[in-house]
C-alpha cells in the first residue's frame, strides 16, 4: 500500500461530492517545524481554502492525539488552513479526539468529517478494512489474554509490569507488549506508581468480537441427569479426584446471574475428560447432546475463579465471553450477566 498515494486519492474522492470543487496539490518540503509534509489548495466559488494533511500509516487514537496536536498548534497560527488527519482507519474514538480539536479526518476504509468553510462532509460507521490478523493475533493470543483477564478483573488498579506478570504468569516482555497495544488505543494510562486500565467496557467489547469458546477442545456427551444435577455430580467428582475445573456457559450464568433456563451444562476440565466422562456414566452423541466438557486452550480461562454453593465457577469475564457468541440465548445471558454482575464492579 502507498499510504501517501491511497490517502490523497481518498480525500479527493469525499472531496469529489462537492460540485464546483477544484483540488490541487501542493507540498511543504516535509515535516520540519512539525508541519505537514503533504497539503491541498482547494478552489471554492467562495474562495480558496488550504489543507494540510497529516498521513500515518496507524489511526489508533494515540496517533490521532498526535496528529491532531500537531495540526491544532498548525491551523493556530495559520487560521486560513484547515488540518485533516488521514490513517488506514480511523476509529469513532479517534474520530471524536479529531473532532474535538476542531481538525477533519478521512480514512481509507470509508470514514470521514469534512467540515471548512461552506463544505461539511460526513461518513461514518465503516468497518476497518485494514486490520491485520496479525495484529489481533498477537493482542488476543493465549498468553496475552491472561494478561487482560487480570486487568478486566481489577480495572482501575495501577499496574507495576512485575506485578501484573506475576498475576498474569507470562514473562516481563509479554506485559509490555501488550501494554504498548493497549496504549495505542488509549485503553490504559501511566501513572507515577505504574498503570492503569482506563476503557474496561472497550477491551471486553473487542475481545468478545474476537473470541470463540471452541477455541478448546470440546466433548459432547448426554446424561439423564438435569443440567443442574450434573453440575453437582461433577463438581463433587472433581473435588474427590483433585481435578480442576469450572463451570462456564449457562451453567456459570445460572448461578452468577440467573436469567434463562438452561438445558446445556458446560464446563472447563483439566485432565483426561473422556475418563472423567466414563466415571460420571456420559454418553458420547454426535448430536443431542446436553453436555460440553472443554478442555482449556490455555490455564488462563480458570484465572479468577470462585466457589458459589461450593461449585467452582469461571470468573465473570471468562463467563461472558464464552456466552457472547453461544446460539441459543448466549448473547441474552452474556448481556444481563454484564448488567447485573460486571458493570457494577466496574
Amino acid at each position: 500500500m502507498d499510504l501517501l498515494r491511497d490517502g490523497l486519492q481518498a480525500l479527493k474522492k469525499y472531496l469529489a461530492s462537492v460540485p464546483s470543487l477544484e483540488v490541487e496539490e501542493m507540498n511543504w518540503g516535509g515535516n520540519q517545524n512539525n508541519r505537514p509534509g503533504q497539503s491541498l489548495r482547494v478552489r471554492l466559488p467562495g474562495g480558496e481554502q488550504l489543507l494540510a494533511l497529516e498521513i500515518k500509516g496507524n489511526g489508533q487514537p494515540r496517533y490521532a492525539r498526535q496528529a491532531a496536536d500537531r495540526l491544532f498548534r498548525l491551523t493556530n497560527q495559520q487560521p486560513q488552513v484547515y488540518g485533516i488527519f488521514i490513517a488506514p482507519y480511523i476509529s469513532p474514538v479517534a474520530a471524536e479526539i479529531c473532532t474535538q480539536a476542531n481538525i477533519g479526518y478521512a480514512d481509507l476504509s470509508g470514514n470521514c468529517r469534512l467540515a471548512f468553510q461552506q463544505i461539511f462532509i460526513l461518513r461514518e460507521n465503516q468497518p476497518n478494512r485494514y486490520i491485520t490478523k496479525k495484529e489481533l493475533a498477537s493482542l488476543f493470543a493465549p498468553k496475552s489474554e491472561r494478561i487482560l483477564r487480570v486487568l478486566l478483573t481489577f480495572p482501575y488498579r495501577s499496574w507495576k509490569t512485575t506485578t501484573l506478570a506475576n498475576a498474569a504468569r507470562v514473562s516481563l516482555g509479554m506485559v509490555s507488549h501488550v501494554k504498548k497495544q493497549l496504549s495505542e488505543r488509549e485503553w490504559v494510562r501511566s501513572e507515577a506508581d505504574g498503570f492503569v486500565l482506563t476503557a474496561p467496557f472497550d477491551l471486553l467489547q473487542t475481545w468478545s468480537e474476537n473470541y470463540s469458546f471452541r477455541n478448546n477442545k470440546r466433548f459432547e456427551y448426554y446424561t439423564i441427569q438435569s443440567p443442574a444435577d450434573f453440575d453437582t455430580s461433577l463438581a463433587d467428582y472433581c473435588t474427590r479426584a483433585g481435578i480442576e475445573y469450572a463451570l462456564t456457559g449457562f451453567s456459570a450464568s445460572a448461578r452468577l446471574a440467573p436469567a434463562v433456563r438452561y438445558q446445556r451444562a458446560m464446563a472447563y476440565v483439566q485432565g483426561d475428560i473422556p475418563a472423567l466422562a466414563a466415571e460420571l456414566r456420559l454418553k458420547v452423541v454426535t448430536s443431542g447432546s446436553n453436555v460440553n466438557l472443554l478442555s482449556p486452550y490455555d490455564e488462563g480461562v480458570f484465572f479468577g475463579a470462585s466457589s458459589v454453593d461450593g461449585i467452582q465457577v469461571a470468573s465473570q469475564i471468562q463467563v461472558y465471553l464464552d456466552l457472547k457468541n453461544y446460539r441459543g440465548r448466549g448473547e441474552e445471558a452474556a448481556e444481563y450477566l454484564f448488567n447485573q454482575v460486571i458493570k457494577p464492579l466496574w
